[in-house]
């Protein structure tokens, strides 16, 4: 039996992860827009219309398996069965490890998203995606022409390009920062997450949640305040100087887009640090 994680994604939607292979029937319970039987009804003919259902089963034939799926909140009931998800897939020779490589795929079926695929890491330890940023570029597919083989080709792309994610991380591991440096990414990260005051602070971003992120090198500071920010659960005080607990960030989009922001200042870290 699978064991699966399961968390509140939406006020209509969850996520759900599993340490094995999930199967159709796990995902339709999760995110049913993937199986949806047809585009929206708002699509026009020039729309090519491929379910994701049918892209996945293409990519499990060429070793990539769902890991996990979680579908974007709507407030219209009449696109729910077409909107916007994601599935993170990993290939056989990926799963090894305290981390493994992923592919991410996010679609919809009622024109809020193209096929778009990018690179992540999954961290065992703390159950917690982390997107890459400009280690490769994103793969954006149109609904048009032969998606499934263009899809398909993608995700063997980004599996060749997972060479320059290991060597990414393992810049990072390698740099060691002082605690002004670490106070300075993680002011960085607070700036990406919030666009107004931030209701906590650098010390609660920095604090590791486990003896095994504690370290001054700039992988356990990154992995550190990409969680505290990405989880939430941290207690503070808003402008108002009202006491309130920090949101997990549950979007789709804004979860890929701090996660890749994120990576880049890690990487642009690693950059000043060298010639430094």
């Amino acid at each position: 039996m699978n064991q699966l994680t399961t968390t509140t994604f939406s006020s209509t939607g969850r996520v759900l992860r599993s340490v094995r292979p999930l199967t159709n029937d796990q995902i339709q319970t999760v995110a049913p827009s993937i199986f949806a039987e047809g585009a929206h009804e708002s699509r026009s003919d020039r729309y090519t219309y491929i379910p994701t259902g049918v892209v996945l089963a293409g990519l499990q034939k060429e070793g990539f398996e769902p890991f996990m799926v979680c579908q974007a909140r709507t407030r219209d009931p009449g696109r729910r069965d077409y909107a916007k998800h994601m599935i993170r897939f990993r290939h056989a020779s990926q799963i090894d490890g305290q981390e493994a490589n992923e592919i991410i795929l996010i679609n919809a079926h009622d024109g809020s998203s193209s096929y778009q695929m990018l690179a992540g890491v999954f961290r065992f330890v703390c159950q917690n995606g982390l997107v890459c940023g400009d280690v490769m570029d994103d793969l954006r597919v149109r609904h048009q022409g032969d998606l499934v083989d263009q899809v398909i080709e993608g995700a063997h792309s980004i599996l060749a390009g997972f060479d320059r994610v290991d060597a990414s991380k393992g810049k990072m591991r390698a740099v060691m920062l002082y605690p002004d440096e670490q106070a300075a990414f993680a002011t960085a990260a607070l700036s990406l997450r919030y666009e107004v005051e931030s209701p906590i602070g650098v010390s609660q971003v920095l604090n590791p949640r486990r003896m095994g992120d504690v370290g001054q090198n700039l992988w356990s500071t990154f992995n550190v305040v990409q969680e505290n920010l990405v989880r939430g659960g941290l207690r503070g005080t808003n402008p108002n100087n009202k006491r309130v607990t920090t949101r997990a960030v549950k979007g789709i989009d804004t979860n890929v887009k701090l996660n890749q922001a994120l990576w880049i200042s890690a990487e642009k870290m690693v950059e000043l640090k060298q010639v430094a």
